[in-house]
């Protein structure tokens, strides 16, 4: 069996380890931040995953308690001008700012396009998408010589779930927007994709830049699986433990008065 296939996808939360965890690991990666921006690093985070995954919402967690002026996030669609002028990992690049202007930066997909999507549709040669392998971990070796924190995130879900999710979305009006004719062409190639997906995370998950693969089906795990391997990498790199804001609070709590 593959990777992806041997995924747990029904892994959930109830509602009140959701509202527990995401509250403690929102209020830890601000701790982190605020390190970041003293010691001068920086913290580059990758969403990448299948169509209607859940990486917006994600994404939206991760930065609801941040400084804004403190993160970035990027949307990367297809290049279009001066992008399609250079090499693909140049628009990338560019976007990667001084870490005193930013701390956090979030790519909403990323140079892994030319070995997914590019690869699948044939938007590039075989041996371009091959050689991209070398040149991705070559590129994230510098990121994290430099100083940077890389964190890859692969949020998967089942044939399934993405299908009652395109269904939603084709009923929900403020949702329509989110649903292409482009989503429902590439499930036909859900074997392609995840032929390429397996590639990706065996020749790029590196010990300076691993992925973590997300079981997705139900977003409040997954959301909060993001949070804490985003919050364990910072800590880990900077070598600092952040407050616990759950067990703070359990402890300010005033106790009974002796009767």
């Amino acid at each position: 069996m593959t990777m992806l296939e041997t995924l747990d996808l029904g892994k959930h939360l109830t509602r009140a380890e959701y509202e527990r965890d995401l509250l403690r690991y929102q209020v830890q990666l601000r701790e982190l931040a605020w390190q970041l921006y003293r010691r001068n690093r920086s913290l580059v985070a990758v969403f990448e995953g299948r169509d209607a995954a859940g990486k917006g919402g994600t994404i939206r967690r991760l930065t609801e308690k941040l400084d804004p002026r403190g993160y970035e996030v990027f949307p990367i669609a297809a290049p279009e001008g001066e992008d399609k002028a250079h090499h693909y990992l140049w628009r990338f690049w560019r976007r990667l700012l001084p870490p005193d202007e930013k701390q956090i930066l979030i790519f909403d997909r990323s140079w892994y396009g030319r070995v997914l999507v590019e690869r699948v549709e044939g938007f590039c040669t075989e041996d371009s998408w091959k050689r991209a392998y070398r040149e991705i971990n070559d590129f994230e070796r510098q990121l994290v010589d430099a100083g940077g924190i890389v964190v890859k995130f692969w949020l998967q879900i089942s044939p399934e779930e993405q299908l009652k999710r395109f269904e939603k979305r084709q009923d929900t009006a403020y949702k329509r927007w989110k649903l292409t004719p482009e989503d429902w062409r590439n499930r036909e190639k859900w074997g392609r994709y995840d032929e390429a997906v397996e590639d990706m995370l065996q020749r790029t998950s590196t010990l300076t830049a691993p992925w973590t693969v997300v079981e997705s089906n139900f977003k409040w795990f997954g959301r909060v699986k993001c949070l804490k391997t985003a919050v364990e990498a910072v800590s880990k790199a900077l070598d600092y433990k952040p407050a616990d804001p759950v067990v703070v609070a359990k402890a300010g709590k005033p106790g009974k008065k002796a009767g």
